[in-house]
């Protein structure tokens, strides 16, 4: 990818922009804590070509959630698996709501 296409990718949530350092330092949290949230599968990260770990502003949102709870007293794969579901929540509290619009713009009557 050229400079030129990347900054076009700038405000895509996830495009892996961070590195693994910076991710970490951003979340205030270390590099084993990322590496343990990658291996209980909470987020995969994407590699560079050098094989480098490389994170979208999406995924440290997800992460920053799972720090939280942690800091929490929350074991970690506990803490995984609730992100896990929350996001699956969100989602389908978001595909509702949009089939309630949809239903209730049926339901209107067309106005002539």
């Amino acid at each position: 990818m050229t400079a030129d296409n990347s900054y076009g990718r700038l405000d895509d949530d996830d495009y892996p922009a961070y590195t693994m350092g910076r991710a970490a330092e951003m979340l205030g949290t270390s590099q084993g804590f990322l590496r343990a949230i990658g291996e209980a599968r909470l987020i995969t990260p994407l590699r560079s070509e050098g094989g480098h770990r490389r994170y979208s502003r999406y995924q440290l949102r997800i992460a920053a959630r799972a720090r939280e709870l942690v800091d929490q007293g929350t074991p970690i794969e506990a803490a995984c698996r609730i992100v896990v579901l929350e996001d699956q929540l969100e989602e389908a509290q978001r595909i509702n709501a949009e089939y309630r619009r949809a239903a209730q713009s049926a339901e209107s009557p067309a106005s002539d």
